[in-house]
């Protein structure tokens, strides 16, 4: 695919970005998220690509716009598999906490997993403790293989965790083991990434989380050199008839998933824009006489470059900004 691809991709979460961030603190996720949606989707249509969807909002009778397996761009030759998350952290833009941000992962068609909306047992780590991480094995013996490989003492690792009763015993579990952790609301992404940039402070991400995130989340780290694996974990009856209606088995259900299993290839791109504050990124600023300032990182595996970009908007001059703001009001 083409590099200039990635300009083009870091475009539209820049636009999703904007569109979102009008209801930081708004007690809306659903307005968030819609806006967040919208100016994506109408993003799109500048973007140089034929590409499906296959990590997006839902089913084609759950969601109008980015559903799976809707065809987005502006139907060029290139083929791609296209993984969105508008907003990724609904609530912390609703309730103006940190950690949003729009989301984009873009490869070759059949490189990304279809991945279903069920929960994915996820292990992510930074580029330095590549292959020192097992899923199957226990969380002890992971964090004494990533503190050797990142010639720590266990006491200074540092452990990210969804704050959620599921991973009660897991909680316990790295405490027993004297590991630092870091609890996290929702953001599972921004989570996963932190492993890879050691001003996070963060080291490793044990987590339960949705499996359309995993599969953003694992091309994400495929850019930045680091590891990613996963297993599908569905918690209830509808979430394995989920699977199988995407033609997940029994067997598969159990199945190890690498990150090249997640993501194949590495002709990947990723492509964020912070809503809110963050770890990463810093979030939308709008300023005085019809102007925005957003920050992003855009990504490509193959060559492992990646850049922040700082940009500033005048949105009175942008009509897919103008008419999605006049929306979003």
């Amino acid at each position: 695919m083409d590099r200039d691809l990635a300009l083009s991709l870091v475009r539209v979460t820049e636009i999703a970005a904007i569109a979102s961030a009008r209801y930081m603190g708004r007690g809306d996720k659903t307005g968030a998220d819609q806006a967040a949606v919208d100016g994506m989707r109408a993003a799109f249509s500048l973007v140089d690509t034929k590409g499906e969807v296959v990590i997006g909002e839902g089913e084609l009778d759950e969601a109008p716009m980015l559903y799976i397996g809707e065809e987005i761009g502006r139907g060029m030759d290139v083929e791609a598999d296209i993984a969105v998350d508008p907003l990724d952290g609904t609530t912390l833009v609703a309730k103006g906490l940190p950690n949003a941000m729009s989301v984009i992962a873009m490869a070759p068609k059949g490189c990304l997993l279809k991945a279903p909306d069920t929960y994915m047992k996820k292990i992510a780590v930074g580029p330095k403790a590549k292959g020192a991480i097992n899923i199957d094995a226990s969380v002890e013996e992971n964090l004494l293989a990533v503190a050797r490989a990142l010639n720590k003492d266990i006491s200074d690792l540092t452990v990210t965790i969804q704050d959620r009763e599921r991973h009660k015993s897991l909680i316990e579990e790295v405490r027993r083991i004297g590991a630092r952790i870091k609890l996290f609301g929702e953001g599972d992404v921004a989570s996963a990434i932190a492993t890879c940039f050691e001003h996070t402070g963060v080291d490793i991400m044990m987590n339960i989380g949705g499996a359309p995130e995993g599969v953003i989340a694992a091309a994400a780290i495929k850019c930045l050199g680091g590891d990613f694996q996963g297993k599908l974990t569905p918690m209830s009856k509808e979430e394995v008839k989920r699977c199988k209606k995407l033609g997940w088995t029994d067997e598969r259900l159990n199945q190890y998933l690498s990150i090249d299993d997640l993501a194949k290839g590495d002709d990947i791109f990723f492509a964020a824009t912070g809503i809110s504050d963050g770890d990463l990124l810093k979030g939308v600023v709008y300023y005085a006489d019809n102007r925005a300032r957003t920050h992003s990182v855009v990504m490509r595996a193959k060559t492992g470059t990646i850049r922040f970009i700082e940009a500033y908007h005048r949105l009175d001059k942008n009509q897919i900004l103008r008419e999605l703001l006049s929306k979003h009001n």
